[in-house]
């Protein structure tokens, strides 16, 4: 290894043996499972908030085997609030993966590990290397960070010409010894000391005298930008149907899109003036009141904003038994059972019960 890059991956080492976090519940295991599943859960979302749901994660499912043998409805309901729930469905079938093809024990091959469902080169790097103590370089979004900060790398990270450029960084810096701590050192020097936008703590950080961009004096321009693109807005109505029990009728989404597997209100078409009525009785069969609309719910996706206008219902008579072709079910709010809904969905049902 030339000897500055092996100053850069001892100077991390050394900062993290003093100062770096090392009290996080997944960091107390060798479980590929739950070391696994932190990376999951840790994919674009804070620390602070994963470890509650980390935790009543694995009490629900202590072991690979008892995750790729729950209902999907059950996973998805322990992963309800957490969003990208494309995450939750990966994870899930990757357990079945394993459970088929690997006699439900962990891979411990790179090859093997990125074609689980979910899991990219990143991610298969750094659960091999905190299970296994396996030599494989990580690239999540703090390691970019640190590293275009260091060699002052202009331009989009996301560019291939220089996610490939940071890859070749992260391979050279990761040593050949202590490769597990050296993984969760370099991302905690990323999260906790090289932060986002204008916040760096480079006063507190090993590689300070030798950044590029610290001595610069402009670390807050790296890394560069992602071109910005409007994002256009869709609008949805959201039927909160009521019946004589005070059930109130949900839906199953499709397995894939947004939401995939989640249970939400049914969604009416969005005409000026919708025929609501008409509708519900060619859809469910049932003889809808409409009653009142309530306030836009405005939530974004990473591609879209989504305004949700919710319409509260009432079915007039006896509602019949909905028909299985729907996927809808009268649900009790008094008596809830496990399923997984996404947050404007729980946020509803929680005002409903309330």
């Amino acid at each position: 290894m030339p000897n500055h890059n092996k100053n850069f991956s001892l100077k991390v080492l050394n900062w993290h043996d003093r100062h770096g976090r090392k009290d996080l519940p997944w960091q107390q295991t060798r479980d590929p499972y739950a070391i696994w599943l932190s990376e999951i859960m840790l994919q674009q979302t804070q620390v602070a908030t994963v470890i509650p749901y980390y935790k009543n994660f694995l009490a629900h499912f202590p072991t690979l085997g008892a995750l790729a043998n729950a209902p999907l409805d059950e996973v998805l309901h322990h992963w309800t609030g957490l969003g990208y729930y494309a995450r939750a469905r990966n994870l899930y079938k990757a357990a079945q993966q394993i459970v088929r093809e690997h006699s439900g024990q962990f891979p411990e091959e790179f090859d093997e590990v990125k074609a689980l469902p979910g899991i990219g080169r990143s991610t298969a790097g750094a659960i091999l290397a905190f299970a296994f103590d396996q030599r494989h370089p990580i690239l999540d979004g703090n390691v970019k960070r640190v590293l275009t900060r260091y060699h002052a790398i202009e331009g989009w990270p996301g560019q291939r010409q220089i996610e490939q450029q940071l890859w070749e960084l992260a391979e050279n810096y990761t040593p050949q010894v202590r490769v597990a701590q050296y993984t969760q050192a370099v991302m905690d020097l990323g999260a906790t000391v090289c932060l986002r936008g204008k916040n760096p703590a480079c006063g507190r950080c090993p590689l300070a005298g030798t950044c590029k961009a610290n001595v610069q004096g402009n670390p807050e321009d790296y890394p560069g930008s992602k071109p910005k693109k409007t994002l256009p807005v869709r609008t949805v109505n959201m039927l909160i149907i009521r019946n004589q029990d005070h059930e109130i009728l949900l839906q199953k989404r499709p397995p894939a899109g947004i939401w995939g597997g989640l249970w939400s209100f049914p969604e009416c078409p969005q005409d000026k003036r919708p025929d609501i009525s008409g509708w519900g009785r060619k859809t469910f069969g049932l003889e809808i009141q409409v009653l009142e609309s309530l306030p836009l719910i405005k939530h974004s996706f990473s591609h879209f904003h989504l305004h949700i206008t919710p319409i509260a219902a009432q079915v007039v008579g006896q509602s019949p038994q909905i028909m299985e072709p729907t996927g809808a079910v009268w649900y009790n709010l008094r008596r809830p059972d496990a399923r997984g809904f996404a947050a404007p969905v729980k946020r509803l049902l929680e005002q409903l019960r309330s």
